[in-house]
């Protein structure tokens, strides 16, 4: 018997041998080909990029995966425990698996067998990491072996923070949202540091099944899940019972992070530096790389410009009349449903949706738009107000049919159904006034003319109405702005400020046709210093300089000052018909305001990859002895500008003066109210399609450009000097008022003359009509009465000395000056 038993147990002893054997085998052959676990090492997840305005503020986050990777050490432990709850209470403490967890799987799958039910899971934190890094998610035998020998290597190559630190920053939660950093975020708009219990909770009951615990779609069963996290939490000493309980009693309260730009009025800024990003280092590293971008944006100077320039849009167009509703709606019922399908303008908060509910003869009913709940749904609250007749005064001139007309009532213009836009009132709490968006466009800039570094950039009325960047991208024609490149290119090559050009018709041979330039109200002025043509923006002396110099010399300058690429040396060009961008304008005066030097213009100060080094920096001065850990008596410090000098200092000083006459006595003299040293020249093409200012102060460069996108006539007396200018105004007020005015710096050895403002000669100073000029060391007021282009006049021969009595005499007929 003994035997027998002996024969049995040798029998039973090399049948588990021959199965173990075969498990081995086939387990060696299943695992043969496993992924390499040492990749763990060098783990790089797609990781978020954030964009920062020069002050740090969040301006925008770019990913496909939202996520930002958060070392184990900046974890809190209570949002670890909340994970250990959920996932792997014994995660420190088994070897990559946990049997305990495993054998109970077993038995309730066993138990569930036949009932349909999805098989119960035991995969510990190690597991889920081999899973999601280095394997699919196929629910098979084969992937659940290799998971496990995976788990077992990776807990011996790894210690347990490690691996913790990989699952927190890889799994997905939802929304979007991947990793804990990117989750806290998402879900409430908070750093991991600020998670109360309930918000761990809730996070940590996401990764088994984020849809299925949507906050919105499925919010019982979000906080049913979300409580039992907090019960284990309770359970496994990780919080108190009181704790406890009062977390479950608290909703779920989630505030979803909204998307896209974060700093109000930044949009445009914003979407220039995603395409600039793209361009230097491709989509990829936008949306995966996490690098952080520090932007040269002003916040504040940004919010005074998007200001500025709508007050300038609406000033105009509200001249110009209503043009009717948005869209009309049925108001029969309850007309909040189809109120809230209708866009408003996301980015013009101050402005809301209505719908006319009913007119009378002093006021008009409107009914706002509902508020959205943060689920998305619309609020069931209905809120009405009043517009009265003195808040649509503008409108009371409609356009029907394409023709103005005047209104008697408010209920010609405005009907029930009518959806509108309005504005609330100020101290008021149901009062409200009409608002259209504006058909016209413009575009403002400011930028450091020392650097480059761009302030501010608002590319149009409303970036949600349109995204096309009318600072970047609209190519337009600069009209006048052009032509202090044209007077510096002069003043460059032996012409001086009090040189005298002939103001009178010319005609100029094209082909088989004849051009005949014209002054802005076809008058003209006879022999004017260049001082005066350029402050009373006078188109036929500045053709008549340019022929003069020859147009090939204008365009050297031109594509140097980065205003073309290469531009066509035709005389038409030196008022400027070409089309260029207000960045491109903006660039060129800088050149004038910073002595000559070029720059670059940047959006961008710093780029710093996902470790934090530094990939780009705008600003590539050099400044030996910066950096001295302490004084010992050593020289200043000095940055080292090794710009190319595009523009001799002298006559950059020059065209500076002489547009600071522009402001003072010229075509934009609404703008010496702002008490300042300001240069700057407005810029008006054919039939008032484009109007132009650009200006400067020795540290600020600002562009302005109104306009249809559609180039098309804005109406007799639409100018740079009446449109452009005042936006110009306003926005300089508000950016410079916390800031002394400095004056231009005058270069050393220049000589500052009196001379007579109409001949250009020596005189007196103190006497009237004497006005002192800048003349660069060995030039001066001429000896003799010269005048450029004198031959034009019929019966004067070529250029010749003639006396300045001749010259008032020819002054005296010309009539009135723009």
């Amino acid at each position: 018997m003994i035997r027998l038993i002996g024969y049995f147990f040798g029998v039973g002893i090399v049948l588990a041998l021959l199965v173990a054997a075969g498990i081995a085998l086939y387990i060696g052959d299943l695992t043969k080909d496993l992924p390499d676990y040492e990749v763990l090492a060098k783990y790089e997840p797609p990781v978020t990029t954030r964009v920062h305005a020069s002050d740090g503020a969040l301006m925008a986050e770019f990913a496909r995966e939202r996520r930002l990777y958060l070392p184990i050490q900046a974890v809190p432990d209570r949002v670890k425990a909340a994970f250990l709850s959920a996932e792997d209470k014994n995660f420190y403490k088994h070897p990559g698996i946990d049997v305990t967890g495993l054998a109970r799987a077993v038995v309730t799958n066993v138990r569930n067998l036949g009932s349909g039910r999805r098989p119960v899971g035991a995969s510990t934190i190690t597991q889920q990491v081999a899973k999601n890094f280095l394997l699919t998610s196929d629910q098979t035998m084969q992937r659940k072996i290799k998971e496990m020998v995976l788990s077992f290597r990776i807990e011996q190559a790894y210690s347990k923070d490690r691996i913790l630190e990989l699952y927190l920053n890889e799994i997905f939660f939802g929304l979007g949202a991947y990793g804990i950093a990117g989750a806290a975020l998402t879900y409430f708009d908070k750093s991991v540091n600020e998670l109360t219990l309930e918000e761990a909770a809730y996070l940590a009951a996401l990764p088994k099944g984020p849809s299925n615990y949507h906050p919105f779609r499925h919010t019982e069963r979000a906080i049913e899940r979300r409580n039992w996290v907090i019960d284990q939490m309770v359970e496994n000493g990780y919080a108190t019972a009181e704790e406890g309980e009062k977390a479950k009693n608290t909703g779920l309260n989630v505030s979803p992070r909204r998307r896209g730009t974060y700093l109000f009025a930044g949009e445009y800024f914003t979407e220039e530096v995603r395409r600039d990003i793209i361009s230097r280092y491709g989509e990829d590293a936008l949306y995966e790389g996490g690098l952080s971008v520090r932007t040269t944006l002003d916040p504040q100077m940004q919010l005074y410009a998007r200001k500025a320039l709508h007050n300038g849009l609406l000033r105009y167009d509200t001249l110009r009349g209503y043009r009717g509703p948005v869209t009309q709606i049925d108001v029969s019922g309850d007309w909040g449903a189809a109120l809230g399908e209708v866009d408003g303008l996301s980015d013009v908060p101050e402005w809301n949706v209505a719908v006319v509910l009913g007119t009378e003869d002093s006021k008009i009913s409107i009914g706002l738009k509902p508020e959205r709940e943060v689920s998305g749904a619309l609020s069931e609250e209905r809120t009405t107000g009043t517009i009265a007749l003195e808040d649509m005064k503008w409108a009371m001139r409609h356009v029907v049919d394409g023709k103005r007309l005047k209104a008697e009532r408010q209920s010609d213009v405005l009907k029930p159904g009518d959806v509108i836009f309005v504005e609330k009132k100020a101290d008021t709490d149901r009062a409200w006034t009409l608002r259209q968006v504006p058909e016209v466009e413009g575009a403002l800039v400011a930028m450091d003319p020392h650097t480059g570094r761009v302030l501010a950039m608002v590319g149009g009325f409303s970036y949600a109405e349109s995204e096309f960047n009318r600072a970047t991208q609209a190519y337009r024609q600069p009209g006048s702005a052009f032509k202090p490149v044209v007077y510096a290119a002069a003043l460059d090559n032996g012409y001086t400020p009090a040189s005298v050009v002939l103001d009178a018709p010319i005609s100029v041979q094209v082909g088989n046709d004849v051009w005949e330039p014209k002054n802005y109200g076809g008058k003209f002025a006879g022999p004017s210093t260049l001082r005066a043509g350029i402050e009373r923006s006078r188109n036929l002396m500045t053709v008549r300089l340019a022929k003069d110099m020859g147009m090939p010399l204008v365009a050297d300058y031109a594509e140097h000052f980065g205003i073309y690429d290469k531009m066509l040396p035709v005389l038409a060009m030196s008022l400027g018909s070409g089309e260029t961008t207000v960045m491109r304008m903006v660039s060129a005066y800088a050149v004038m305001a910073n002595g000559g030097k070029q720059i670059v213009p940047s959006l961008i100060d710093r780029i710093q990859d996902r470790y934090g080094k530094t990939v780009y920096k705008h600003d590539r001065r050099e400044c030996v002895g910066c950096v001295a850990s302490e004084w010992t008596n050593q020289e200043e410090p000095e940055i080292i500008n090794d710009r190319e000098q595009v523009l001799d200092p002298m006559t950059a000083y020059q065209i500076t003066s002489m547009m600071e006459g522009v402001v003072k006595r010229g075509t934009a003299t609404s703008i010496a109210e702002l008490g300042r040293p300001i240069a700057g020249k407005t810029g008006t093409t054919n039939d008032e399609k484009d109007a132009w200012f650009v200006g400067y102060t020795p540290d600020l460069v600002v562009g302005v450009f109104m306009g249809f996108d559609t180039p098309r006539p804005m109406g007799r007396g639409s100018t740079g000097g009446g449109l452009a200018a005042p936006i110009f105004k306003e926005f300089m007020g508000n950016a410079l008022k916390d800031m002394r005015p400095v004056d231009f710096q005058v270069p050393e050895g220049m000589n500052i003359i009196p001379i007579d403002r109409k001949t250009g000669m020596r005189a007196e100073s103190g006497q009237p009509g004497v006005i002192m000029e800048a003349f660069k060391p060995g030039t001066g007021p001429a000896d003799s009465y010269w005048v450029i282009g004198m031959e034009d006049l019929e019966g004067m021969g070529g250029p010749r000395v003639v006396s300045p009595q001749a010259n008032r005499a020819v002054n005296s007929g010309a009539g009135g000056l723009y």
